[in-house]
């Protein structure tokens, strides 16, 4: 059962203004990943449940974090179908990130009350999720739209919250043209959590890096 309600998730994404990212089999490099982000600042994790078994890899990682990580909110990523909704649910999943706007997600994610982000590409496909009750919306891939995009969005709909997911990376300018127009909060995965970061384990690299982005979108949201 989720330990954070749908508004609790969406005000500490709003508040904070980044979600990483991450998929790894490894349960023990995962724990010192989650650790390294919680000790930079994070508050929240999108585990991307791309590999096989990848259930059995979020519930230790969901477990340890409810432990050891107070106040980290872990939800699941790249969930294509209610049944695996359901599940993750079942696990603790805090909220449910999707690659495309799918109803029946919509659906057992609003029975429980669990906040739903759906990857949307148009201005039909993000008021059809609102109208399902979304809060906020997944624009994915990023690197396709690009800040313009949200910038011509909010003009007319200034009430949607909208989280940029590919072509986001830590440098300032880049967050800086996401923020100036308008993004609520961004996801962020191997340019934040690369490849070198987890073969070489520079976990303490991680925590650095995870500060400095943190406090450059705070920066650009004052």
């Amino acid at each position: 059962m989720a330990q954070y309600s749908r508004i609790e998730v969406a005000t500490v994404m709003k508040e904070s203004g980044m979600v990483p990212l991450f998929y790894h089999p490894d349960i023990e490099l995962g724990k010192k990943v989650l650790k390294a982000c919680f000790d930079g600042g994070a508050r929240l994790m999108e585990f991307t449940a791309r590999g096989d078994f990848a259930f059995e890899v979020f519930s230790e990682l969901n477990k340890y974090a409810i432990k050891e990580l107070p106040g980290m909110i872990m939800g699941v990523g790249s969930i294509t179908d209610a049944g695996a909704a359901s599940m993750f649910m079942q696990m603790g999943a805090n909220f449910i990130v999707t690659p495309s706007l799918r109803e029946d997600i919509a659906m057992v994610c609003n029975r429980r009350k669990v906040l739903w982000s759906p990857g949307c590409g148009s201005l039909t496909e993000i008021n059809n999720a609102e109208e399902l009750g979304c809060e906020i919306v997944k624009l994915f891939p990023g690197s396709t739209y690009g800040p313009g995009f949200v910038k011509a969005i909010r003009g007319p709909q200034p009430w949607t919250s909208i989280m940029p997911t590919g072509g986001v990376s830590t440098e300032e300018s880049n967050l800086k043209g996401w923020f100036d127009a308008g993004v609520t909060c961004v996801g962020m995965g191997s340019k934040l959590i690369s490849k070198e970061i987890l073969t070489d384990k520079d976990f303490v690299g991680l925590e650095d890096k995870v500060c400095k982005t943190l406090e450059i979108i705070s920066n650009l949201k004052k």
